[in-house]
């Protein structure tokens, strides 16, 4: 998965980053309003963390000019911020939720996560697909019940897979959402761990589709 954080405080920004980071996310950061605007723009991310009181352009501004051009990533509005008209603000400019500052990064994750899976339309953290059971916060997976040992990058390849129902993911796709935008292109590192993942959940979980990209399996 792969998240924008938008905070003009460098050590905010910092521990907002680790911290995704840590649960497999892969993060880029924005520090002022020009650039959250132009990177969710023209870059394609699973969960935006949108501080409201940038330098140059405002979140709520940024926010809305999303929307405008049909940028539908999921926004979790970060703010110091108590006023409850701005969170209504935020709300109606196209937020998905809101969390003020200070919090903790518990709460931040598990807010980030739920959205990522709601916006896929999994209501809970343990997601039933076929024969397989991906449960999200622990980072395991099981095949009729039986508990598979996955690498974290395999983990990370077969959840994003997993929030892409019904859709045949492209291999460069794949490659951004693991490694980052500078990956994009290393395309034999993913069919290298399609290949592995296939020997441990079930060769027909993961069909190719010539000329489309991956598509997880619901019949697994």
């Amino acid at each position: 998965m792969r998240a924008l954080v938008i905070e003009d405080d460098p050590d905010v920004a910092l521990d907002i980053a680790r911290g995704l980071e840590a649960v497999g996310f892969v993060v880029d950061v924005a520090s002022d309003g020009e650039e959250a605007w132009f990177k969710g723009d023209v870059e394609d991310y699973d969960i935006a963390v949108l501080d409201l009181g940038l330098p140059r352009l405002d979140g709520l501004t940024v926010l809305q000019r999303w929307r405008a051009n049909g940028r539908n990533l999921p926004v979790l509005i970060l703010s110091a911020r108590g006023d409850w008209t701005e969170k209504v603000d935020g709300i109606e400019a196209g937020a998905d939720d809101y969390l003020g500052k200070p919090f903790e990064m518990g709460e931040l994750i598990t807010r980030v996560r739920a959205l990522v899976r709601r916006m896929a339309g999994h209501a809970a953290p343990v997601l039933a697909i076929g024969r397989l059971r991906i449960d999200t916060r622990r980072g395991s997976v099981e095949v009729n019940g039986v508990p598979v040992k996955l690498s974290q990058l395999e983990f990370r390849l077969l959840n994003y897979l997993a929030h892409q129902p019904r859709r045949a993911v492209p291999a460069g796709e794949l490659a951004e959402h693991l490694y980052g935008a500078e990956e994009a292109g290393d395309t034999n590192a993913i069919e290298a761990l399609i290949v592995r993942l296939r020997r441990k959940i079930g060769a027909s979980a993961i069909e190719t589709r010539r000329g489309f990209g991956y598509l997880l399996v619901d019949g697994a």
